[in-house]
């Protein structure tokens, strides 16, 4: 699982998930540290990642530029980096599914 963490969602995220998470990373560990949105958007799709984030932009720019890469958007207001964490390994199947699907271009993860 690919997923590139945007930088609303601190690093330290990538120490709360398990090994399975190991090909994840976030934008200040490729470099993109203070990119634009685009930026981000356009290093996932050449790469291979899905993008993990709070900003409703990448929701836009996969309305305009389509999938890839997918977007995993956390509508859920800010969340400590422990709570995002459990709600990734909350929603692992339907994550798993969706980055699976050839169809689904956005998945909106919703805390309960």
């Amino acid at each position: 699982m690919k997923l590139l963490f945007d930088q609303n969602i601190s690093p330290k995220i990538l120490k709360k998930l398990p090994n399975d998470f190991s090909e994840c990373t976030q934008v200040r560990f490729v470099g993109l540290e203070d990119s634009s949105d685009l930026k981000i958007f356009e290093h996932a799709k050449r790469n291979g990642f899905a993008v993990v984030t709070f900003d409703s932009d990448f929701v836009d720019l996969n309305a305009l530029y389509g999938t890839p890469p997918k977007v995993i958007y956390l509508n859920t207001g800010n969340l400590t980096t422990q709570n995002i964490s459990e709600l990734i390994l909350n929603n692992l199947l339907t994550i798993q599914h969706y980055l699976n699907s050839t169809t689904d271009d956005i998945l909106e993860l919703i805390k309960n």
